[in-house]
């Protein structure tokens, strides 16, 4: 039988600031059934697409992303802040509340022509996300899917996503 993952996500109130509701996800990875479950679905979801490779962003898209490579028998790329990898690179830029923020890739961890899966924790805003999917684009990969453990839609991130196929386990 399944599990309810939402009980696996503790609600924070008024973390990091006043008003705003933190939903983390340590519960869930810390329970080796929860972590497993939610691996295997977003796992099911990327085989559907024939996925070549999983891409995700620092730091929790890398935790979420690994074992489902791993599970795929597929290759894992990590997006990672600016200045943070020693090889050459691709960039794509996106707004935060305030300012901006930056993402890199070594420039050859996609090949043309690979179908990618793009994984994280959480779907909120989408800039990073989107900045990912620049980056797979720009080295000639194609994004065949996108998925998360949870999605908070009142933040309307999937824009960013402009019609990729995608899957959230949780919506907040």
């Amino acid at each position: 039988m399944a599990l309810d993952l939402y009980k696996y996500v503790a609600s924070i109130p008024d973390y990091p600031e006043k008003g705003i509701i933190f939903r983390d996800i340590l519960p869930l990875m810390a329970d080796g059934e929860a972590f497993k479950q939610a691996t295997d679905e977003i796992t099911a979801f990327a085989r559907e697409r024939q996925v070549d490779m999983v891409v995700g962003p620092e730091a929790r898209g890398f935790i979420v992303g690994c074992p489902v490579a791993y599970e795929l028998g597929v290759g894992f790329a990590p997006a990672r802040k600016k200045g943070k990898l020693p090889r050459a690179t691709v960039s794509a830029s996106y707004q935060l509340e305030y300012g901006e923020a930056t993402l890199q890739m070594e420039n050859d961890s996609v090949k043309p022509g690979q179908r990618v899966l793009v994984v994280d924790d959480l779907l909120a805003t989408g800039g990073t996300i989107g900045a990912t999917v620049d980056m797979v684009e720009q080295m000639g990969g194609k994004v065949v899917g996108a998925a998360f453990l949870i999605e908070l839609k009142e933040l309307e991130g999937r824009k960013h996503l402009r019609g990729i196929d995608t899957k959230t386990l949780m919506e907040f």
